[in-house]
């Protein structure tokens, strides 16, 4: 924090963080996957920055519904990354675990964030254009080990 000392030193400057919510849908052994408008196209998981003012959590679900055009239940957390970047800052991204909440199929009509979304095992993701090779490895992360409880992250409201 500005203006803030270490013990022995300087203040530091703040270091700029910009934090993602990556989201691995499952339904049985199928996973929701969106086909991207942006980023050079290509399918993906629903995912994207925290807004100002969100927690990781509302902005997961949040990237679900405006991405795939469905509801979801986050049940878990893979894993939390952190990458310093060149630059000085950080980007850290968190990968959660979700339920779809009902039935409803995912939308099929492009919009302003995606072109469609729709259900895929991990063998059928594969004969994709994906938008990473990165998708391949986290469906297969999803399908080798349980996520940590949804607890992991904490919310501090102040």
């Amino acid at each position: 924090m500005k203006g803030s000392v270490r013990t022995g030193g300087s203040p530091r400057e703040p270091m700029p963080a910009w934090f993602y919510a990556l989201v691995l849908v499952r339904r049985g052994d199928e996973f929701l996957l969106v086909e991207e408008r942006d980023h050079g196209g290509g399918w993906y998981l629903p995912a994207g920055r925290v807004e100002p003012g969100e927690s990781l959590p509302v902005a997961a679900l949040r990237e679900v519904r405006e991405e795939a055009g469905v509801d979801v239940i986050l049940d878990g957390v893979y894993r939390i990354e952190h990458t310093a970047q060149a630059s000085g800052g950080a980007r850290v991204r968190v990968l959660f675990s979700a339920r779809p909440a009902d039935d409803r199929e995912p939308k099929s009509q492009p919009d302003e964030h995606t072109l469609r979304a729709g259900w895929f095992t991990a063998a059928g993701a594969a004969d994709l254009p994906l938008r990473s090779e990165e998708v391949t490895g986290l469906l297969a992360l999803a399908l080798a080990q349980a996520p940590a409880p949804l607890a992991v992250l904490r919310s501090i409201v102040r």
